[in-house]
């Protein structure tokens, strides 16, 4: 009786435990809803091919700063190119930094830089939801005369 008993305790408490697990968080839902889409900017951003530009974007990372010499001995690694001149190099990454698409470092006067996470949320208006639905209702219908 006594080992019934504390067994149904345990039973009622994993239950609570899993009911309070299925509720919503104090935030609201975190994932996103059907009218919410996030993308990221370097999805859509193409460079052309085997120009600096391209080599620059191609090499550098989102997570960590990388120096001149890491950027030329990485782009001689992934494209077997070795600029005659390193300097060519800076304007391009000026340009991206100043389009916001880099961000740079400085320290101890050492330059370092890594792309920028530029990431975007797209909402839907109300009426392209409500227009979204009258065509599912009629895609309904049509199925269900059919």
């Amino acid at each position: 009786m006594v080992i019934k008993g504390f067994i149904r305790r345990i039973i009622k408490g994993l239950e609570k435990i899993a009911s309070w697990a299925e509720k919503e968080t104090i935030y609201g839902d975190e994932s996103p809803s059907e009218g919410k889409k996030v993308i990221s900017l370097w999805d859509y951003l193409s460079f052309n091919e085997n120009t600096q530009a391209f080599h620059l974007i191609s090499v550098i990372g989102f997570d960590e700063w990388c120096d001149m010499q890491e950027i030329r001995r990485r782009i001689k690694e992934i494209f077997g190119i070795e600029y005659k001149n390193e300097k060519s190099l800076y304007p391009y990454i000026k340009t991206l930094v100043d389009s916001n698409l880099l961000e740079k470092n400085s320290i101890g006067g050492k330059m370092q830089w890594r792309k920028k996470e530029l990431l975007f949320e797209i909402r839907k208006k109300e009426a392209e939801k409500e227009k979204e639905k009258d065509k599912e209702k009629e895609k309904a219908k049509i199925k269900n005369r059919n």
